[in-house]
């Protein structure tokens, strides 16, 4: 059974940060595409950021120079760090992996709640 465990969300305040991570299990995780979605409220999906299995990363244009992903492949585990947080980056954001193609993923977390506000 694949499982995806978010954590890391929170309440932070304009230009703050914040650390998400993923824990995964089920997975063969040092051979898996991983990313970032987030989804606002009223507002598509749109994924964030993405690593290879090689290492490769990918970014928005709206988050590159502020998020940075990793992982741990010992760890299996995959991190969001989230710098210079805007308000306009509040939303719900979902571990993915397994990528099948541009816009599909084979597994999801429940999700993780990040909230930027004075």
């Amino acid at each position: 059974q694949v499982q995806l465990v978010e954590s890391g969300g929170g309440l932070v305040q304009p230009g703050g940060s914040l650390r998400l991570s993923c824990a995964t299990s089920g997975i063969i995780f040092r051979g898996t595409h991983m990313g970032w979605y987030r989804q606002a409220p009223g507002k598509e999906r749109e994924l964030v950021a993405s690593i290879t299995p090689g290492g490769t990363t990918n970014y928005a244009d709206c988050v590159k120079g502020r998020f940075t992903i990793s992982r741990d492949n010992a760890k299996n585990t995959v991190d969001l760090q989230m710098n210079s947080l805007k308000p306009e980056d509040t939303a719900v954001y979902y571990c993915v992996a397994g990528r099948l193609s541009i816009t599909t993923w084979a597994y999801w977390g429940q999700g993780t709640q990040v909230t930027v506000s004075s």
